[in-house]
């Protein structure tokens, strides 16, 4: 146990230490949520709402792109270094190491989660129930593990340069068609239709469904564990299929 946690503390102080991570999970979320608040989209009817909303999609920007790229990233710069084939002669077992990836990551979103929703709070006084705060960032915490395993598949690329530019285009391509940059419903017909089934959206829709006072669908939360169960199975498949060759 006392080697698990210093496993978990370890990733964790690796990952501030991150300036990828630092810029593009805190720093760039909350400008981009300052400008689509307050410059871009300054005159919305309900103004409240929509800033509570968007507050909510740059926080699950963030939790997202740090999900896939911060872990994915990298778990292939430590197969190219040699350190995965080091822990295997370290006392430190595949699962204990695995877990405390996981977990040490979960800590930074919590921390992501809690940076974020202040900075909402200081830019545009935004003012939910503490019920509201805790639901969203419990969803927000809970919802991201789809997107930990779509990371853990990026991690069994052979180069950091590969995963680094796939890594981008999936992210990308998931928080603009799953209507974290702007609302679904502005989009065309087909992209609504697609977006709808994609994880981004209903892992975003779910925090908007909690600060307009409602509970996330239920089919929200079936969509997002599909994948989740997809991503791990075939993540584990690769994966013995590398060890094998």
């Amino acid at each position: 146990m006392k080697t698990f946690q210093m496993q978990c503390k370890v990733e964790i102080i690796r990952i501030l230490r991150n300036r990828y991570f630092v810029f593009w999970s805190l720093v760039m979320p909350i400008i981009f949520y300052y400008i689509f608040t307050n410059l871009v989209n300054s005159d919305v009817p309900n103004k409240a709402e929509w800033q509570a909303h968007y507050l909510m999609s740059m926080t699950v920007f963030s939790v997202m792109g740090s999900s896939m790229m911060t872990l994915g990233i990298r778990m292939v710069q430590e197969r190219s270094q040699g350190w995965s084939t080091f822990i295997r002669i370290t006392p430190l077992s595949d699962s204990v190491y695995f877990a405390a990836q996981m977990i040490g990551q979960s800590v930074i979103h919590a921390l992501s989660i809690t940076i974020i929703f202040i900075a909402g709070a200081f830019i545009n006084s935004v003012s939910l129930t503490p019920i509201e705060w805790v639901m969203s960032g419990l969803w927000i915490l809970l919802g991201s593990l789809p997107f930990l395993a779509i990371g853990t598949l990026i991690g069994l690329m052979k180069k950091v340069e590969t995963a680094a530019g796939i890594s981008n285009v999936i992210y990308m391509v998931l928080a603009v068609s799953g209507g974290l940059w702007m609302p679904l419903e502005v989009m065309p017909k087909m992209m609504q239709t697609i977006g709808k089934w994609l994880p981004s959206y209903n892992f975003g829709n779910g925090a908007w469904e909690i600060v307009r006072g409602e509970l996330p669908n239920w089919k929200n939360i079936l969509i997002l564990v599909a994948y989740l169960a997809v991503f791990m199975l075939l993540s584990k498949y690769i994966r013995r299929k590398q060890e094998v060759a």
